[in-house]
């Protein structure tokens, strides 16, 4: 629906401009008769209405409206206003009736037209609309691009795509008009004509790169991919420089065996700053799996990663963390769980990799700082007790391990190799502190859990 964005100078025009054809009465004539003190009665009481819907007292708006109806019926203005209030209270039948008066005395009027569209809009009265934005098309062009949408709710296809073609003959191609073209296609199964339409508009524009990147995506959508990849290579020609191109790119080459030009146009898609960190992450998660299959081209992975480390997202680390544990790398991975718990420090998943890393990795002062600091987020996570405990033990530091590990134990929920666990850790504690005794008493706990597990 078009935007009303001038209808505050509307009032004001039709307050300071007395003359204005939507307010016939001169508010500034001075009375020579006694008609005066009716037009400052109706004065009075149009002023009032529009004071009271300025601070929403839509009521007593159409209270004061009705009473300037009542001692001037001529007045279109009134009827106009009267709907706009109607309408909104929700009032949509009374809405209706006002605004009908209003159009009937100024026929041609945008304003009025506008207001009753906007009526049938909310109750999604379509056939009416249509008939409605029929008239203020005649006012306005870009009320044809609400009538294609209702034609498009009303199941009338053929209209809505005759007015997107010729509105794109007009005014271009806009991402709305495409965006509603592409939903009656899907409504309708019409692949082909879909595709011929993209054609076109390579064939009529040759040097934008979007129809070619959108027919090459309807080309894969629809199971062509050798045309999908030949419209890939024709656009690589007349723009060797097209960096987005590169997102179908890559997975034709993978397609078709061709490693090396695969992995240059993934480089490609991540160092590109026109391409979103989430189209990034798709590429890199893809580079990581055909690194895993094809472990000569770890260097490559490498190489991207060093410059997409800055702008990618915690998910496309985690992936690169996974591939070198997969390898076997713990310090890699580490480092790239760290990296993504910089970008989401409340992810616990994340944490608990980095707080395993870390005891696996030996680095027990990094372990008990970070498993310290997480449980101020996750005081009731029984793993950051058992963490933390571990990385004390084997800091000597056995008074506050075994602090840690009790309190840790109050959590722990139907987890009896945890809790074994936890008793191994307090077994270690208290040998520590040469106390035989409770060390074999939680020595013998541990063993009967995992006896009986």
């Amino acid at each position: 629906m078009k935007q009303k964005i001038y209808i505050f100078i509307f009032f004001f025009g039709m307050i300071f401009t007395p003359q204005i054809n939507y307010a016939q009465i001169d508010f500034n004539k001075t009375p020579d008769d006694d008609l005066g003190d009716v037009e400052d009665r109706t004065q009075e009481l149009f002023f009032e209405a529009l004071k009271q819907k300025a601070i929403e007292n839509y009521d007593r708006a159409v209270t004061a409206l009705l009473q300037c109806i009542e001692i001037d019926k001529s007045q279109s203005v009134f009827y106009y206003e009267l709907g706009k209030n109607y309408n909104l209270l929700k009032n949509f039948g009374e809405a209706e009736d006002a605004l009908k008066k209003a159009v009937k005395e100024q026929p041609d009027n945008e304003w009025y037209l506008d207001e009753l569209y906007e009526v049938y809009a909310q109750q999604n009265d379509y056939d009416k609309a249509i008939k409605t934005v029929k008239q203020l098309v005649k006012y306005h062009p870009d009320y044809k691009e609400d009538l294609a949408n209702l034609y498009y709710r009303t199941k009338k296809y053929n209209d809505a795509l005759e007015i997107l073609d010729e509105l794109d003959k007009e005014q271009g191609i806009t991402l709305s008009r495409d965006m509603l073209r592409n939903q009656i296609y899907a409504a309708t199964g019409r692949k082909k004509d879909q595709i011929e339409n993209l054609e076109e508009r390579v064939e009529d524009n040759p040097d934008e790169e979007s129809n070619y990147l959108a027919l090459i995506y309807r080309y894969s959508e629809n199971n062509e991919n050798e045309k999908a990849f030949e419209t890939a290579k024709k656009l690589l020609e007349i723009k060797p420089n097209s960096q987005l191109v590169h997102l179908a790119l890559y997975k034709f080459y993978l397609e078709e065996n061709n490693p090396e030009q695969a992995i240059e146009s993934m480089k490609i898609v991540l160092q590109s700053p026109q391409i979103k960190a989430e189209a990034k992450m798709m590429v890199l998660s893809d580079f990581v799996k055909f690194v895993g299959d094809n472990p000569q081209y770890e260097e490559d992975l490498v190489e991207a990663t060093s410059f997409t480390l800055d702008d990618t997202n915690e998910k496309s680390l985690v992936e690169l963390a996974q591939y070198y544990l997969t390898k076997g790398d713990k310090a890699k991975a580490l480092e790239y769980y760290n990296e993504a718990l910089k970008l989401d420090g409340d992810n616990f998943n994340i944490l608990r990799n980095v707080l395993l890393l870390q005891i696996d990795l030996q680095n027990y002062e990094a372990a008990a700082s970070k498993s310290e600091e997480a449980l101020l987020k996750f005081p009731s996570q029984p793993l950051l007790y058992l963490v933390n405990g571990v990385a004390l033990n084997k800091l000597n530091r056995a008074n506050q391990a075994i602090e840690t590990l009790e309190i840790g134990l109050d959590y722990i929920i139907d987890d009896p190799k945890m809790e074994a666990d936890f008793y191994k850790q307090l077994s270690l504690a208290y040998t520590t502190l040469n106390n035989t005794v409770k060390a074999k008493t939680f020595s013998d706990k541990a063993k009967q859990l995992e006896s009986t597990n």
